[in-house]
């Protein structure tokens, strides 16, 4: 069996949480080159010999001001290509966002289920494995890929924190819709586990017609609780608002939000609303579209780093460090 500890990559838009992983693990990242062509075509190729070594690839899958989310998937699978090509022996890929997740079914007649043909495209393209962050529905995850998988879950970096946020008075996870349920009560459970007492739950009602969303329903008592509405992505924020609006007319004494990934597709809505005592991510997704000076005041970023770190060096056999 090949013991030789693996080489770390991240392409362009991942380097900082590429390096702060290696350095978790006391590893360098190996260098690659990117280059743009001027008709938009690109190439990706390792900068060290790769031949009989494993290789781990670290690369979020959103878009951002310099790559779409497609040139990015398509970056990804090329350079992978170039690794098997070159004779690596494993290609792993960690993904702390991983594009198309939600697209993980038909909603309508003929609709594609992308998140399977996002799959399908890894297998060809040579990679052995997948690590991704919170994707949108575990199951559906697992059941797209062929090759191994592994999902790595931030319930547990959140009820540490919210251990702290909501340490007096009566909790409620509040899930903000049906199919988030299962997230939320991971959740609730780890927050009970770090709180040493009961924490309850709640969940929104949600109906979603293209992009027309209605529900208005309640599930569970929040009056005179602290609510942490919890869900896996942030993009409008519209669904967190509808879950936030619902808690405080139910009675709800404090309000929380926290989702994995903060896309923040639509501005600053969800910092401006006074429903939110705290927004917590992750920083699977840095809040670029945000103004820094906001972020300081209403959000809240955490560290996902070592969770990844953690799950490779038991993966790969090595030891890792504590702080980055």
């Amino acid at each position: 069996m090949n013991r030789s500890p693996p080489l770390l990559f991240a392409l362009h838009g991942s380097e900082d949480y590429g390096r702060r992983v290696a350095t978790r693990l006391g590893l360098p990242l190996a260098p690659l080159e990117e280059r743009e062509f001027e008709d938009g075509e690109h190439k990706s190729r390792p900068l060290e010999p790769v031949v009989g070594k494993p290789a781990i690839v670290l690369h979020a899958l959103y878009g951002d001001t310099r790559h779409s989310v497609n040139d990015k998937l398509c970056r990804l699978l090329f350079f992978c290509g170039a690794l098997k090509d070159a004779g690596a022996a494993r290609v792993h890929v960690v993904a702390p966002y991983l594009c198309y997740a939600r697209k993980e079914r038909r909603t309508q007649l003929q609709d594609p289920i992308i998140s399977r043909y996002v799959a399908a495209l890894f297998e060809t393209s040579g990679v052995d494995r997948l690590s991704a962050l919170d994707v949108h529905n575990p199951a559906a995850f697992d059941n797209a890929f062929r090759i191994p998988t592994r999902h790595l879950e931030s319930a547990e970096l959140f009820a540490d924190r919210f251990a702290a946020l909501a340490a007096e008075g009566r909790v409620v996870a509040v899930s903000p819709d049906a199919g988030g349920t299962k997230r939320a009560e991971r959740f609730r459970q780890a927050l009970e586990r770090n709180l040493g007492r009961p924490v309850a739950s709640a969940y929104m009602e949600k109906f979603r017609s293209n992009d027309i969303v209605t529900g208005t329903l309640l599930v569970g008592e929040v009056r005179d609780a602290v609510a942490i509405i919890i869900d896996d992505l942030i993009s409008t924020g519209g669904t967190l608002l509808r879950a936030g609006e619902a808690c405080r007319a139910a009675g709800a004494m404090r309000i929380f939000a926290a989702a994995t990934h903060g896309l923040f597709t639509g501005g600053t809505g969800l910092l401006d609303s006074p429903l939110f005592e705290r927004l917590l991510v992750c920083d699977s997704v840095p809040p670029f579209r945000l103004e820094s000076e906001r972020c300081a005041q209403r959000l809240e970023i955490l560290d996902t780093t070592a969770m990844v770190a953690a799950s490779l060096a038991e993966e790969y056999g090595l030891s890792r460090k504590t702080s980055p």
